[in-house]
C-alpha cells in the first residue's frame, strides 16, 4: 500500500486552519454589525448576541440588556460556532474549488445561511436577531459575513506563491 501523498496530509489541517481564521473574523464582524445596527434602531447594542442564547434559556433571552456570562457568553459562543460552521462550508468548498470566485463562493454560502437559519431550522435554533433588530439588520449581518468570509480567502490568495 502506498503512503499518502504529503501534500495530501495537509488538506484536514489547512482546513481547520483555514476555517479557525474565517469563522472567528465572521463572528467578530457579525457581532459588531449588529450591535451598531441595533443602538441605530434605539436597542442596546449587547441584546442581539444576548438575542443567541434564546435557544437555552427562552425568548426573554434577547430583552437582557446584561452584559452577562449567562446571555453574553453564551450567545456569543452560539454565535461564533455557527460561524465556524459556515466559514467550515465556505473554506470547503474553496478547496474544492481553489479557482472559483471567492467572493461568489461567499455570497452562495452567505445566503444559505441566511436560509436555513431563517426558513429550515426550527425557530428556537434561529440566532434570534430577529427578536431585537430590523430584517435590513439582519440582512447587513449576512452581507458582512460574505464579505468576511470572501476578504480571508482573498487576503490567502496573495500569500500564496
Amino acid at each position: 500500500m502506498m503512503a499518502p501523498h504529503p501534500q495530501n496530509l495537509n488538506l484536514p489541517l489547512n482546513l481547520v486552519g483555514r476555517t479557525l481564521l474565517s469563522g472567528s473574523a465572521v463572528a467578530l464582524a457579525t457581532t459588531m454589525v449588529l450591535a451598531l445596527r441595533a443602538r441605530a434602531e434605539g436597542r442596546h447594542p449587547i441584546q442581539p448576541l444576548n438575542a443567541t442564547s434564546h435557544w437555552y434559556l427562552g425568548e426573554a433571552a434577547g430583552r437582557s440588556r446584561a452584559l452577562d456570562l449567562r446571555h453574553t457568553l453564551g450567545g456569543f459562543l452560539t454565535h461564533h460556532a455557527a460561524s465556524l460552521l459556515w466559514a467550515g462550508v465556505f473554506e470547503g468548498l474553496r478547496l474544492w474549488r481553489p479557482q472559483s470566485n471567492p467572493l461568489g463562493d461567499a455570497a452562495a454560502v452567505s445566503a444559505l445561511a441566511a436560509f436555513v437559519d431563517y426558513a429550515v431550522v426550527p425557530k428556537r435554533l434561529t440566532p434570534g436577531w430577529e427578536q431585537v433588530v430590523t430584517p435590513k439588520s439582519i440582512t447587513l449581518a449576512y452581507v458582512a459575513m460574505g464579505l468576511v468570509l470572501a476578504t480571508t480567502a482573498m487576503c490567502r490568495r496573495r500569500d500564496v506563491p
